[in-house]
């Protein structure tokens, strides 16, 4: 909901001021907004406003769900393309030349920032991704005026995509000017750990998932027997490419099996091609992007909902992906691919789940097991809902993210 800015009045909740990359362009818009879901539910505790980045079609100021939103332009109109549709590093991998609105996207950002911070007289930060938001933070307290404690948080491209002594040495300043920093998974960080990193200001907080309200089980639905489905963006980390090639086998144990990709992204082209070549244009559908509205529904029907994720050859991976959340909050079968982010989610189920996706055979046999016995399919995915749903309901993250930022704030 786009609601008019409002004009004054008193509030006495401190102010937070959101620092993102990623963020809805408008209501509705299919770009990931698990930051969004995430301010929106800090309301009650603070005045929420977000800075992130103008792109065609979107306004420069607004407030949406009572969430104040700031977009600063780093280029004309037309170039501002550096992040949506597939994100940052996929983005500079297929195009080499956006490397140009590199410069110009962070400073334009580190500019509003410290003219935010000034006028709105902002009490904290929230720092989304080390690189490059949780380094303009950290850098925000150089410049005239209040220093402002910031916390910051990882989502995993930003870990593990950027590699380098320059880019350790970059997030080992990030983490000791935070006063508090978090990641979405215990193994990213271990990671940390591992790389020399200091970590005893950082917490395992995921985003979260609306399973009480939005992603909930209903009995009223009847699973498909058959239908496949996957959810998200068609980039290389994905694995959507390693499901489509385990296609013909699975179709050889279970000819009626579908597939429906719902997902927009930079390898759409490749991947429909791939269909033709494999001849599966019949059992394979792609949806485009879906309103979130629709997605429970998706889930709920759903015979399984398969999330190939694999390592990037950039060396990107899932922290640990919304979708996936989604699903085994609406109680839905589940095959992914074994990347260490989601061992939190599955627990000890995660042998039964997980499967090495490049390797074909093995990803097509899993998911051959999960249709060939719906009811121990079902059992699990019920084992999985109840012990996740205490893991990553966002009432409890939220709460976990306002406790850090009060903390640094009164503590500042």
């Amino acid at each position: 909901m786009t609601e008019h800015l409002p004009v004054g009045g008193a509030d006495a909740r401190p102010v937070l001021l959101v620092l993102a990359s990623t963020y809805p362009r408008w209501p509705g818009d299919p770009e990931p907004g698990f930051v969004h879901e995430l301010a929106k539910r800090l309301l009650p505790r603070f005045r929420v406003h977000v800075l992130g980045p103008h792109a065609r079609g979107s306004a420069t100021r607004e407030v949406m769900d009572g969430v104040e939103v700031h977009r600063y332009r780093y280029a004309p109109v037309r170039l501002e393309t550096l992040v949506n549709g597939g994100g940052i590093v996929t983005n500079l991998k297929l195009h080499p030349w956006k490397l140009l609105l590199v410069p110009g996207f962070v400073l334009a950002q580190f500019w509003a920032g410290w003219r935010l911070c000034r006028r709105l007289r902002v009490d904290v930060l929230h720092a989304h991704w080390l690189v490059p938001q949780g380094l303009m933070a950290a850098c925000l307290g150089w410049l005239p005026g209040r220093t402002v404690p910031f916390v910051v948080t990882s989502h995993g491209a930003d870990l593990y995509a950027l590699r380098g002594r320059l880019f350790n040495s970059i997030r080992r300043f990030v983490l000791r000017r935070a006063s508090a920093a978090s990641v979405v998974s215990s193994a990213m960080c271990d990671l940390l750990e591992s790389t020399g990193m200091p970590v005893e200001k950082v917490h395992v907080l995921p985003m979260g998932v609306d399973v009480e309200g939005r992603f909930t089980p209903d009995p009223a639905i009847e699973r498909s027997r058959n239908g496949i489905l996957f959810v998200g963006r068609l980039v290389e980390k994905k694995g959507v490419r390693h499901l489509l090639s385990a296609m013909p086998r699975l179709l050889d144990a279970i000819p009626d099996a579908y597939l429906t990709i719902a997902g927009f992204g930079p390898d759409e082209e490749a991947l429909r091609e791939q269909v033709r070549q494999l001849g599966l244009e019949s059992v394979v559908r792609f949806t485009g992007a879906l309103p979130q509205s629709e997605l429970p529904d998706h889930y709920r029907s759903a015979a399984v909902f398969v999330a190939p994720f694999v390592r990037a050859g950039s060396g990107d991976q899932e922290g640990l992906p919304v979708a996936l959340m989604e699903a085994v909050s609406c109680g839905c079968p589940v095959v992914a691919g074994d990347i260490p982010g989601i061992g939190d989610l599955l627990g000890r189920d995660r042998a039964d789940v997980c499967v090495d996706a490049r390797d074909e055979a093995a990803l097509a046999s899993r998911i051959i097991e999960v249709l060939a016995d719906p009811v121990l399919a079902q059992e699990r995915a019920c084992r999985i809902r109840t012990a996740a749903a205490r893991h990553v309901d966002w009432a409890r993250i939220a709460d976990g993210y306002a406790t850090l930022l009060v903390d640094s704030f009164h503590g500042r």
